[in-house]
């Protein structure tokens, strides 16, 4: 993707509104993580697989076989409880704050407030996150979505457009055809279909949530990430 002709093609859009209300200030966490050894990092690969497989209880359990005193442990606790709907997601997510997990401690909790619609919390959360972790792309998007669900309009595109270009996002680039399309901005959104090499169900994804975005239309489920 040629970054240069996406930044002028949709920055020219309607505008891109300085920053993104997030100032992703380059803050870093406190302290580096211990590394884990070897036979640690076969672990938490082997539950990050099953994670990406569809199987979170697996992957879970992998985790409950390796020690809790390793923070690489508990963040991907976090995630997997997070995503079984576990109440016991948030008090591990709260115990990595302050830590060098604190972005991904924040991103956790800003997803849990969102998951039970408490936006003004979700964005509290994400974008301490994005301070901490101004490269990574799925806070950047994520932090859009809560933009884009207040109409900040102008932000949530700023947002997107910055996981866009930090790793060639199509979950954002997604969002960002949405936002067009829930301006009625059809023309701008089929370029940038084009330009992006979105497929036609990616485009059909992105009408469905634009039109639950819009008043009377029901709020789109959020992608765990």
């Amino acid at each position: 993707m040629k970054i240069a002709g996406l930044i002028v093609g949709v920055l020219l859009l309607s505008g891109c509104a300085g920053q993104a209300g997030v100032p992703w200030l380059a803050q870093t966490t406190p302290g580096a993580c211990p590394r884990p050894d070897s036979s640690q990092e076969l672990g938490l690969n082997m539950a990050d697989e099953l994670l990406a497989d569809g199987r979170p209880h697996a992957s879970l359990a992998h985790l409950e076989e390796m020690q809790d005193n390793l923070i690489q442990v508990r963040v991907r606790k976090a995630k997997v409880l997070r995503l079984l709907g576990s109440s016991e997601a948030e008090p591990l997510y709260r115990g990595l704050l302050g830590t060098c997990m604190g972005a991904e401690a924040e991103h956790g909790l800003g997803q849990l407030a969102a998951d039970r619609g408490d936006k003004v919390q979700a964005r509290q959360h994400l974008v301490r996150a994005a301070r901490l972790a101004p490269t990574d792309e799925k806070i950047r998007n994520d932090l859009g979505v809560i933009y884009l669900e207040q109409g900040e309009l102008d932000k949530a595109r700023f947002e997107f457009l910055t996981a866009i270009e930090l790793k060639d996002d199509r979950l954002a680039a997604v969002n960002l055809v949405t936002l067009l399309l829930y301006q009625d901005k059809w023309q701008q959104a089929a370029d940038l279909v084009s330009r992006l090499g979105l497929s036609a169900a990616q485009f059909s994804e992105a009408q469905a949530r634009a039109e639950q975005l819009k008043p009377g239309g029901a709020q789109p489920p959020r992608s765990p990430s």
